[in-house]
């Protein structure tokens, strides 16, 4: 019912930029928390970075001080900047809405979308 399209991905080379777009309905976006995951060939789905509706951010290990996640409130999109990029970076990136469980981990509760292919190759 709630439509996740990611845009932004390409294929840059290593230390190249990218930024990534995902946008949703107005009511999903100022109740839940939004992340972005990625998921390479023969690997599991691992999450990179979340935003809460109040601008509190939090990063996987391998996103911290390379990735920006945020959002514009006016245009229901949430953003991934991301730089530095490496060539275990490529993967399939998606977008997704959720809460943080008691135990603190991140929950989603949409579906998954296509995704956005990012490739970091020389």
């Amino acid at each position: 019912q709630v439509q996740l399209v990611e845009s932004g991905g390409g294929l840059v080379q290593p230390g190249g930029s990218l930024r990534l777009s995902c946008k949703i309905s107005g009511s999903i976006f100022r109740a839940y928390t939004m992340a972005w995951y990625r998921q390479a060939p023969g690997k599991q789905r691992e999450f990179v970075a979340s935003i809460t509706p109040g601008g509190s951010t939090n990063y996987a290990d391998s996103a911290k001080d390379r990735f920006t996640i945020s959002r514009d409130n006016a245009k229901n999109t949430v953003f991934l900047q991301m730089n530095s990029l490496k060539p275990e970076d490529t993967a399939a990136y998606y977008c997704n809405y959720g809460f943080y469980s008691d135990r603190g981990s991140f929950i989603s509760r949409g579906s998954w979308g296509q995704g956005t292919q990012v490739t970091v190759s020389s």
